[in-house]
């Protein structure tokens, strides 16, 4: 898929599943129950045992377009590259990488750096950076986005890490494209409740459509 159109399809759902696991066939399975509830992005990370494998696995099956899928937790351009060739369609960073950001767009693929600062932002801004990743969100809350919006009104900024179905709102209406949730959306996998995946997927999503919906009045 074109890169601007991968952007603007994490930005119409709102919603990136961030896919932590044991073992490949744990993540397989997490990311069909996100997939069942709804979520169109799913952020395999590379703390996942081969998750290359998994990667190209899941970009193979869902090839028509259904899902988008994308590494999370690259760390280097490396990973990066391996990422890609496995048919990652975004790359997300815990942080900022020069290094990253630029083997992305050699192969025109979205990126989304960490940052959490005003000059970690404008730095990977400049460097060509897609969408900025706030993390750890959870330890500034919504306000964050506000700020960074403040002096960066062209920035789009997707936070990761203390973002819940409950306050997911909170995070829409402050400004956030999109947001990144883990284990507030995958908890259920503990327990081998994949079910319950599902049904936080449903509910994080009708939360972040109202929130738009609101922001419209």
């Amino acid at each position: 898929m074109d890169k601007e159109k991968v952007i603007e399809r994490i930005r119409e759902v709102g919603l990136v599943a961030v896919v932590r696991a044991e073992n490949e066939e744990k993540a397989i399975r997490i990311t069909e129950a996100c997939i069942e509830g709804g979520v169109a992005a799913i952020e395999l990370t590379f703390t996942v045992p081969f998750a290359h494998n998994v990667i190209e696995s899941l970009a193979k099956r869902y090839s028509g377009g259904e899902i988008i899928v994308g590494a999370g937790t690259v760390l280097d351009s490396e990973t990066a590259r391996i990422a890609i060739l496995s048919g990652s369609e975004f790359v997300v960073s815990p942080m900022f990488s020069k290094e990253v950001v630029k083997l992305c767009n050699r192969y025109r693929t979205a990126v989304m750096p960490g940052v959490v600062t005003p000059k970690e932002a404008v730095e990977a801004l400049e460097a060509g950076a897609d969408i900025l990743k706030v993390f750890p969100g959870d330890l500034f809350g919504p306000n964050i986005i506000k700020a960074l919006k403040g002096p960066l009104p062209q920035g789009l900024f997707m936070p990761t890490g203390g973002v819940d179905k409950n306050n997911v709102g909170e995070w829409i209406k402050a400004g956030a494209v999109a947001v990144g949730a883990g284990g507030s959306l995958t908890a259920g996998a503990k327990t081998g409740e994949y079910d319950k995946i599902v049904s936080t997927a449903k509910e994080f999503l009708a939360n972040i459509n109202k929130a738009r919906e609101e922001l419209k009045k």
